[in-house]
C-alpha cells in the first residue's frame, strides 16, 4: 500500500525575498506608462486589424438566403426565390459555387425588404414599425460598474435594428472609444467627437446672455477661439459612416475626456446654461432627430457631465448588469446617484421657475430597465430570481446568456452579428443569436410602445383643440 503523498503546500508560502526582487524588474516612472500604452496600442491595431480588408476599412459579410428568410424577411424560401425569378431588376445575388447558396449584401437585403413592404402581404410585417411625423427615440444604454457589458449590448442593439432596417445612428460619449473601434470610426482628435456640439450649445446661450448683458449697459463676456471655431460646427460634420450601410456613427477618443473639465468651466461662467439640454438641443436644430429612426448612446461608466447630456436626451434608459451581489449593490447605487443628480437640477431650476411663474423642469424616460447580461442559468438563477423579485417590471424578465458564439465572435474582433455562421457550428450559431435576438425583441417592444404612445397623445391632443 502506497504511502500518502505529502500535501502540496500553497505557493504563498515561502517566497524567496531575494528572488522576488530580482522578478521586480526596475521601477516604473511616468515615461514607463507611456511605454506600456503603446504596447497595448499596437496590440489593440493588431487585434482589429484582422477584421480589416485590403483597403484597411471594415466590410460587413453577406447574407445567405437561409438566414434572410430565417432572421431578416418572413418569408417562405420558396416564395423568396420565385419573386426574385420574376422581378429581374431586383437584386438577385451571388452564388460562391456553380448552383451553390445565394448571398446578398446588407444594402441588397434592405432593397428586397422594400419590394416585399411595397408588394408583399399586408398581414406580415417587412417593414419594423415606424410612425411617420415622430422624431427618432434615443436610446443610452448606462451604468457606471465596468464590466457589465455595456458597451457590448449598445453595439449589438445599433445591429439587431440595423437589420430590421432601421436607420441607426452611434453615439459614442465614452473618450475610451470601444464603441468606435467596433464599428471601425476613425476620431483624430476631440473636435471629431461630440466636444463642438457641447461647445456650440454653450456659445449660443453666451451669445444669448452678451445680448442680455449689453441691453443693461454691460460689457459682453467674450468668446474664446474655441466656441467661436465650435459655431460654426454641424453635427453632420461630426457623422461618419460604418460598414454598416445604415448605422452611422459619432465616434470618440480619449481627448474627448476634457469635456469633463471644460464644462464646469463654462457652467461657473454661465450659470444659466442648461448644459443637460445640449446634446438634445443641437440633435434637433441640425436635424439628426429627422434623419434617423434610433440613437443609441454609449456613455461612459461614471456619472459625469457627459453622462448626464446621454442621460437627459435618452427616451429610454437601458442598465446593464450582471447577475452578481455587487453588480446588483452598484447598480443600486447608480440608480440611487441618478436620483440625487437629476432631481437636485430640477430642485434648482424649478425654484427659479415658480419665481418667473414659467413651467417647471421634470425629466422624464419612457421607459427604464435593468437588463441581466452574461448570465449563466447554472450558476445565477436563484440570485436573478430575487433580483427580479425586487426589482420587478424595471428588470426586463430576458436575462441575455452568454454563449460560445459570443466568446468567438469577441476574439473575432466582431459583432455576433457580424460572423458568418459557417464559421461555426450551426447549432452554436442559432443558439447564439437566440439570446440576442431575445434581447432585442425585448427593447423593440419598448421602441414600439413608446412611439405608439406618442402617436396616441399626439392624436388626443389634436382631439381636443
Amino acid at each position: 500500500m502506497c504511502a500518502d503523498r505529502p500535501e502540496a503546500k500553497p505557493p504563498y508560502f515561502n517566497i524567496d525575498p531575494d528572488k522576488a526582487a530580482k522578478a521586480l524588474g526596475p521601477a516604473t516612472g511616468t515615461h514607463g506608462f507611456d511605454a506600456i500604452a503603446r504596447a497595448c496600442a499596437a496590440g489593440r491595431d493588431d487585434l482589429a486589424g484582422r477584421g480589416l480588408n485590403e483597403t484597411g476599412g471594415r466590410t460587413l459579410r453577406q447574407f445567405s438566403t437561409w438566414e434572410i428568410t430565417r432572421y431578416l424577411i418572413p418569408v417562405a424560401t420558396g416564395h423568396f426565390r420565385r419573386v426574385l425569378k420574376a422581378n429581374p431588376d431586383l437584386p438577385q445575388g451571388r452564388s460562391e459555387t456553380s448552383g451553390g447558396a445565394k448571398w446578398f449584401t446588407l444594402d441588397e437585403v434592405l432593397r428586397l425588404r422594400a419590394h416585399f413592404g411595397q408588394e408583399g402581404s399586408k398581414a406580415k410585417e417587412y417593414l419594423p414599425y415606424r410612425p411617420e411625423g415622430q422624431p427618432a427615440k434615443m436610446v443610452a444604454v448606462a451604468n457606471f460598474k465596468g464590466g457589465v457589458g455595456k458597451t457590448s449590448t449598445a453595439a449589438h442593439l445599433a445591429m439587431s435594428a440595423a437589420l430590421d432596417g432601421y436607420k441607426v445612428l452611434v453615439v459614442d460619449l465614452d473618450s475610451q472609444g470601444s464603441m468606435t473601434s467596433i464599428f471601425g470610426g476613425k476620431v483624430a482628435d476631440e473636435w471629431e467627437t461630440v466636444f463642438p456640439l457641447l461647445a456650440r450649445h454653450y456659445a449660443n446661450h453666451l451669445r444669448g446672455e452678451n445680448q442680455r448683458r449689453l441691453d443693461r449697459g454691460d460689457a459682453p463676456l467674450p468668446l474664446d477661439d474655441t466656441l467661436t471655431d465650435a459655431l460654426e460646427i454641424k453635427a453632420g460634420d461630426l457623422i461618419q459612416p460604418t460598414h454598416w450601410p445604415n448605422i452611422d456613427l459619432i465616434g470618440a477618443q480619449l481627448n474627448l475626456y476634457w469635456a469633463e473639465f471644460q464644462i464646469p468651466v463654462w457652467r461657473m461662467q454661465g450659470r444659466g446654461w442648461k448644459l443637460w439640454d445640449a446634446l438634445t438641443d443641437m440633435f434637433a436644430a441640425d436635424g439628426v432627430l429627422d434623419t434617423y429612426d434610433v440613437i443609441f448612446i454609449d456613455t461612459p461608466p461614471a456619472l459625469g457631465y457627459l453622462t448626464i447630456n446621454g442621460l437627459a436626451a435618452a427616451d429610454i434608459l437601458l442598465v446593464p448588469l450582471g447577475a452578481s451581489f455587487l453588480e446588483f449593490d452598484s447598480t443600486g447605487r447608480f440608480f440611487d446617484m441618478l436620483h440625487s443628480t437629476f432631481g437636485s437640477i430640477e430642485e434648482a431650476e424649478n425654484m427659479a421657475a415658480r419665481a418667473l411663474g414659467r413651467d417647471e423642469l421634470a425629466f422624464q424616460w419612457d421607459a427604464v430597465r435593468a437588463v441581466v447580461t452574461r448570465y449563466d442559468g447554472a450558476q445565477q438563477a436563484e440570485l436573478a430570481s430575487l433580483m427580479q423579485a425586487y426589482l420587478g417590471q424595471t428588470l426586463s424578465p430576458h436575462r441575455q446568456d452568454f454563449t460560445a458564439l459570443i466568446g468567438q465572435a469577441g476574439e473575432q474582433v466582431q459583432g455576433i452579428y457580424e460572423a458568418d455562421y459557417r464559421d461555426f457550428n450551426r447549432e452554436t450559431y442559432v443558439r447564439g443569436r437566440e439570446t440576442f435576438d431575445a434581447t432585442y425583441a425585448a427593447f423593440k417592444s419598448l421602441l414600439i410602445g413608446s412611439w405608439r404612445r406618442d402617436v396616441l397623445a399626439q392624436a388626443g391632443a389634436q382631439a381636443a383643440e
